[in-house]
């Protein structure tokens, strides 16, 4: 049976059983041989799919209340604000539990909602966060059930947003973005159908907004896009103009109106007008309509609300403007609120008689959207994003692009094992869910992920017992995941032997590999191209040999561990050296390796490096100052390419509020150093270990005891390797330290630089500037700072240095020839933004947080760098999955394997791969490149779908929207008027076939699948 989650036609759509031809009867795809069978199929189809949800229900544009078009409408929303964690847990703010730290309860919330909307059929209410509904929804009784969901059809509840959480915009990633999205989206789909389908995007409390998050929705299918927290500069010009209201154009590759969205700010944030809250947090005077009491205050209020709403009206555009009547965890006794907006309404609207024009209505942001829609005017373009954000002079909400380091890495590394998760439990079929380990699943670790895209989570502003928290959730993930990849790489591989996975390789510790003296490794590539991958294992012999799946020795090489990663783990591990080798993958699929021990004598003595001071693949030189021991020069020997570049290690002086011109501190969210000049931590580092083999070439440099580097390069690669270990970050002596590493050149970069957006598309930056107003920069280090999701570079008509990252970071070039990354923070006080402690993380051992991570360097001319930076930054998001075995595979273990027919085009990535339900896969593809980005690869790309898997044969093909809620054919959202430009737009490239479909530049395309298992 095809689940109500598939019930996705609309009302009025029909199917034709009657007629068998090649079509897109039911919304799916069917060419097969025998027209029985395609008969079969579509009769199937039809009774699955033509069942629609709420078949007597007025919901969406359609449940909106009557406007006065002669009147100033004063829309009231009626919201909460529930955080997906921030100071409290996730299971405390929806129980209510440890109020001491602030009093929330979500499930008083939604239960108290309830209740009032049942009282008065005018009344509305918008909920946003999914993962709270969805453990709400769960507890409640059929009857209850029963009550929501005839709410839900009347567009009494609305659902805003609908994602697993309200995602933070600047240290996400646009595939977890998607992710936690669908998960929300597919509930409210599965649980109320068509009217469960949010229109409108709600961001009202993150702390800036990224562009592809406005492209993301706006390919989901949403109409609007509102938010509360804007630059106070930027909100201030807006205002002037009224420009508050506009048209976000999220993509310069994008055909518009593709990824344009209609983009509101919010007048208040997104709490109430001042006056106007009635929450039992609030202090506001309640609405006293009894005139035989001495503080009958109706006229009053009335007279305030009249004002306020005339005051905001002068900043937009239309005689529509709303009032968000909410805020953070509010309406646990929703009474409060509904008894005086019932009077409000009331009071103000009777004032009409009298020739008030206002008009006071129960309303949402998708029944306001509308109304501005009607209106038919024409909105201002923003083609550029809401980076930085600053709320007063001195206080730049940069900080979060870095805080927790360890916990954004963790994030990263958390979602490229739930995509691997996901395609296995695809590959390995029904037994990877319940097969000889046991069972297993991707739900855990799906819901784990988007919990962890909150706007507190990955952007590091929660209280530490809550990022403990996230990460207590993304282990626990995990470890339902292992048991399905376990299940399945047994299905794939033949064998079902004990199979461990290694979680602190980058600290060096693997107990198997330290111990055993010969054993396998299954490498799991999750892209769908073949990648070749640096391995480095902990041993404790002198000598090893590793063979490939045919039998083929592979180079090794057998190097001492360096000083700091002994440091770094402690009592965790006792390796001496570390084996190192690379492996090559299949796409989607794996290979395995061999490792067998030949020598167990210690590790000869390290020599000391040559004089020279460099070292060289056939790709790259990297060249030393000899009198310093930094970093001079790097080559690309392929075009003869040099750039004078020296890297060193610095931290900023954090803010302790003792500053004449503001008392604001440096903070989780907050970056503010008391200097534009950093301190540097060293000027000189010293060459501990210099390595230099077939394998790899290596150089170890100390700055500090809290501050190493490794600098590679591995045979065979065009990407130099920066691996940094910083910390635990020295306070003693009373000063907070904002670390950073900057890369100093001779590129002309004129103040230039360039910074990813959540991954994808990359924009412009220019030192003390922003496209759309005339700024007054106040802070000259932190203003210029901005987030890298997973790259940066800078240029001239010569050269590109391109940085790719391993996780979210703040980055800045505040020099000519300049690129700094800010790597670690640790902070001695509170910014006063709410979370009331420091940054100052304990660490493992309590003596301050240890993180280690890695820089990749590509020098190339800059027409080239994107064919160079693309995939690498992809294989970085993407990594292999390495599990190990002791022991020798057995005779008829299968060692290789690919889930592709063939590796896709190298503009092509596999984005989702995911089990939908029984026979049905979910699967996006993406165009990787953007429009104009690169002269070999920015071009239409064509893939059969039927052609995609070595082991399904695809059945039936649906395109879906990116969210996975609406089929393709059925989307069909409001149509904005805008300013003319003269950019041309890009031209797309249609589709051949049925089965072929063609990718354009930065295109995503979202695809159900029916298909069925090969049979080997």
């Amino acid at each position: 049976m095809v689940p109500a989650a598939d019930r996705r036609v609309r009302e009025e759509k029909s199917c034709d059983i009657t007629q068998i031809q090649l079509s897109y009867d039911c919304s799916f795809i069917f060419i097969m041989a025998v027209l029985c069978i395609s008969f079969l199929f579509q009769l199937l189809f039809c009774l699955a799919f033509s069942l629609p949800t709420g078949r007597n229900s007025i919901c969406g544009y359609r449940s909106c209340p009557p406007t006065n078009p002669s009147m100033l409408n004063v829309h009231l929303v009626p919201h909460t604000h529930d955080d997906v964690g921030w100071l409290k847990t996730v299971d405390q703010y929806f129980y209510g539990d440890r109020n001491y730290i602030q009093h929330a309860g979500v499930q008083y919330i939604l239960d108290s909602v309830i209740d009032q909307l049942q009282k008065d059929p005018a009344r509305r209410f918008i909920y946003v966060e999914t993962a709270f509904f969805y453990r709400w929804w769960r507890q409640q009784s059929q009857s209850t059930q029963r009550i929501v969901t005839q709410l839900v059809n009347e567009g009494r509840l609305e659902f805003i947003n609908g994602g697993w959480c309200m995602s933070d915009e600047a240290t996400t990633h646009y595939s977890a973005v998607i992710d936690q999205m669908t998960l929300g989206l597919r509930f409210l789909n599965d649980t109320f159908g068509e009217c469960g389908r949010p229109r409108v995007a709600w961001h009202i409390d993150p702390f800036g907004h990224a562009r592809e998050h406005a492209s993301i929705f706006a390919q989901m299918g949403y109409d609007g896009f509102f938010f509360g927290r804007l630059d106070y500069q930027d909100k201030a010009r807006r205002m002037n103009t009224k420009e508050m209201e506009m048209l976000w154009r999220a993509s310069e590759s994008l055909t518009p109106p593709v990824a344009d969205l209609f983009t509101g700010v919010l007048p208040n944030g997104y709490n109430p007008p001042a006056g106007f809250c009635w929450d039992q947090s609030c202090d506001d005077a309640p609405i006293r309509d009894d005139p035989d009491l001495e503080d009958y205050n109706v006229d009053e209020i009335v007279q305030l609300f009249l004002n306020t709403s005339y005051r905001q009206a002068a900043f937009y555009k239309t005689n529509h403007i709303i009032m968000t009547m909410g805020s953070d965890f509010q309406y646990e006794n929703a009474n409060l609120w509904y008894k005086n907006m019932d009077k409000l309404i009331k009071y103000v609207n009777a004032l009409q008689a009298k020739g008030s024009k206002v008009n006071v209505l129960y309303s949402t942001p998708s029944c306001y959207l509308q109304e501005l829609n009607l209106a038919n005017f024409t909105w201002p373009l923003k083609t550029d994003d809401f980076f930085p954000y600053a709320d007063d002079a001195h206080d730049f909400w940069t900080g979060y692009f870095t805080s927790r380091p360890a916990l954004k890495l963790y994030e990263r590394l958390s979602n490229s094992r739930l995509q691997t998760c996901n395609q296995l439990e695809v590959l390995g079929g029904p037994k990877s869910t319940s097969g000889p380990f046991g069972e297993g699943d991707s739900d855990t670790m799906k819901r784990a992920m988007g919990v962890a895209q909150h706007h507190d989570a990955v952007s590091g502003t929660e209280k530490q017992h809550v990022a403990y928290d996230y990460a207590r959730r993304l282990a626990t993930g995990w470890a339902h995941c292992e048991v399905l990849v376990r299940n399945s790489l047994a299905v794939l591989s033949g064998s079902e032997a004990p199979r461990v996975f290694c979680e602190n390789l980058n600290i060096s510790v693997c107990p198997l590999t330290e111990s055993s003296r010969k054993f396998s490794m299954n490498v799991y590539n999750p892209l769908a191209r073949t990648v070749r991958w640096p391995v480095r294992l902990p041993v404790n012999g002198s000598a090893y040999s590793v063979t490939d799946s045919t039998g083929k020795a592979v180079d090794s090489q057998v190097v001492p561990l360096s000083k700091s990663s002994k440091e770094v783990r402690r009592n965790r591990g006792y390796a001496k050296s570390e084996l190192v080798f690379q492996v090559e993958a299949p796409p989607l699929g794996y290979s395995t390796y061999v490792i067998s021990m030949l020598q167990d004598e210690p590790p000869a003595s390290s020599t000391k490096p040559t004089a020279t001071r460099s070292i060289q693949n056939k790709f790259l030189k990297v060249t030393f100052d000899d009198t310093t021991g930094l970093l001079s020069s790097l080559t690309n020997l392929e075009t003869n390419q040099t750039i004078r570049l020296s890297q060193n290690f610095y931290w900023y002086n954090a803010s302790a509020g003792n500053n004449e011109e503001s008392r604001q501190t440096s903070g989780a969210y907050i970056f503010r150093p008391n200097s534009s000049d950093p301190f540097v931590i060293n000027k000189t580092a010293e060459i501990q270990i210099s390595t230099v083999s077939s394998t790899v070439q290596e150089v170890t440099q100390w700055f500090s005891p809290w501050v190493s580097q490794v600098v590679r390069l591995y045979e065979g690669r065009r990407e130099l390797e920066l691996e940094w270990t910083v910390g635990p970050v020295p306070v003693a002596d009373g000063l907070g330290k904002e670390v950073i590493t900057r890369l100093d050149t001779d590129i002309k970069s004129s103040d230039y630089f360039y910074t990813d957006s959540n991954g994808r598309e990359v924009l412009e930056r220019r030192k003390d500037y922003r496209p759309t107003w005339d700024l007054k920069q106040t802070e000259p280090v932190a203003g210029n700072y901005y987030p890298i999701n997973s790259r940066a570079y800078i240029k001239d008509d010569k050269h590109q240095l391109t940085v790719v990252t391993d996780r979210s970071q703040g980055a800045s070039s505040l020099y000519n020839g300049s690129l700094e990354i800010m790597l670690h923070r640790r902070l001695l006080y509170d910014d006063f933004r709410g979370v009331g402690e420091p940054l100052s993380e304990p660490g493992v051992f309590f003596d301050g947080l240890v993180v280690r991570g890695r820089l990749l360097l590509t020098l190339t001319p800059p027409d080239t760098a994107a064919d160079v930076h693309r995939p690498l930054a992809q294989g970085m998001v993407l990594q292999p999955l390495l599990s190990f075995q002791d022991g020798t595979p057995s005779v008829n273990t299968k060692l290789q394997f690919s889930g592709l027919q063939a590796a896709l085009p190298p503009a092509v990535h596999l984005l989702t791969l995911s089990q939908w339900d029984k026979d049905l896969v979910l699967i996006r593809l993406e165009h990787q490149y953007e429009a104009k980005e690169s002269k070999t690869y920015s071009q239409p790309v064509t893939v059969n779908l039927q052609k995609l898997f070595s082991t399904l044969e695809v059945l039936g093909a649906s395109e879906m929207s990116l969210g996975a809620n609406q089929w393709k054919e059925d989307m069909n959202r409001l149509q904005w008027n805008t300013e003319k430009t003269s950019k041309p737009h890009p031209l797309s490239a249609k589709d051949p076939s049925a089965w072929e479909v063609t990718l354009n530049p930065m295109e995503i395309r979202t695809f159900l699948l029916r298909v069925q298992q090969l049979q080997n």
